[in-house]
């Protein structure tokens, strides 16, 4: 059976002549014509590829010097100078693919699809970005704040753009993901200069509530930490099961948080012991009834005796 579409068949005649055809050509060429155009093309290409990135890096650092005079902070101007390289280098290598002859429209045409492409393959690591960016921006804490995020306690050490290095107090790692960052609240401890300081101290029913308050009070004032202003206070919080609550609110240094709250414990324990005021413990009365049962046999004794 004859095939529907003949083939004409290759032969030796004819790639010999197409061979020789193009030898005649590369022959026949231009090549110092060819490197002239050529030549310039790839040298003007290197000279602006090594001025450009030598400039971005020089801008670059020039503008973290600017925003370090400018009291800005030193990790939002290392993230802004970072982000300006990358951008210079994005705009020298455009340049210098379009001195060779790359058509620019179709660079970008490339990078976007590029873009698109390593966009769906990293989209959680682009999420973590943009969380870094906002909390660069943001800035809801600095390097060295004292912050609860995601029921995590700790020191922030570092802000990077993926990801946040945390310290805690028993010196433990701890490298939360931006994106978890950002959808989660954050209790910045250490944001403010000063922090209040208060302290439930429970007195006995029958124990003299002036003098409980000012015990309280004579320990905050004794104590070098706690400031004048604004002055402490003692309050009444609850009517508890077995004491009656106060609660002492002292203002202190933020630095000062945890001395100053043990040191006040300590002095109110003190004082109260001092001035014969009782911490009482909780305690329940229980009564048991026996409904029906026959009494006990001592009991009944007396009760047959004339007893009590």
């Amino acid at each position: 059976m004859a095939a529907p579409f003949p083939v004409p068949a290759s032969s030796p005649v004819d790639a010999a002549g197409m061979l020789a055809q193009l030898q005649s050509r590369l022959a026949h060429a231009d090549w110092i014509g060819l490197l002239e155009v050529w030549g310039l093309r790839l040298l003007s290409a290197l000279v602006i590829l090594a001025a450009g990135l030598w400039l971005s890096r020089k801008v670059s650092k020039a503008l973290e010097r600017a925003l370090l005079r400018a009291n800005v902070d030193p990790m939002l101007g290392s993230f802004l100078r970072n982000i300006a390289y990358f951008a210079g280098v994005i705009v020298v290598a455009v340049a210098a693919l379009t001195q060779i002859g790359v058509p620019p429209a179709s660079l970008l045409a490339v990078l976007g699809a590029a873009g698109l492409a390593i966009g769906l393959a990293l989209k959680d690591s682009l999420s973590n970005f943009a969380s870094g960016v906002m909390l660069i921006l943001l800035r809801p804490f600095r390097a060295g704040d004292y912050v609860q995020i995601a029921g995590l306690e700790g020191e922030i050490e570092q802000v990077r753009v993926f990801q946040t290095r945390m310290r805690t107090i028993d010196h433990r790692i701890i490298v939360l993901p931006n994106s978890q960052i950002t959808t989660a609240p954050i209790i910045n401890f250490t944001a403010l200069p000063r922090r209040r300081v208060d302290l439930i101290v429970g007195v006995g029913y029958d124990d003299d509530l002036a003098l409980a308050r000012e015990t309280l009070l004579a320990a905050a004032r004794d104590n070098p930490r706690v400031l004048d202003d604004p002055a402490p206070d003692v309050l009444v919080s609850a009517l508890a099961e077995s004491s009656v609550n106060l609660v002492l609110r002292a203002w202190v240094a933020t630095p000062d948080v945890l001395r100053a709250k043990s040191e006040l414990l300590e002095a109110i324990h003190a004082g109260l012991r001092n001035r014969g005021l009782s911490i009482p413990y909780p305690q329940r009365d229980l009564h048991v009834y026996h409904h029906g049962a026959a009494p006990a046999a001592g009991l009944a004794d007396l009760v047959d005796d004339g007893g009590p």
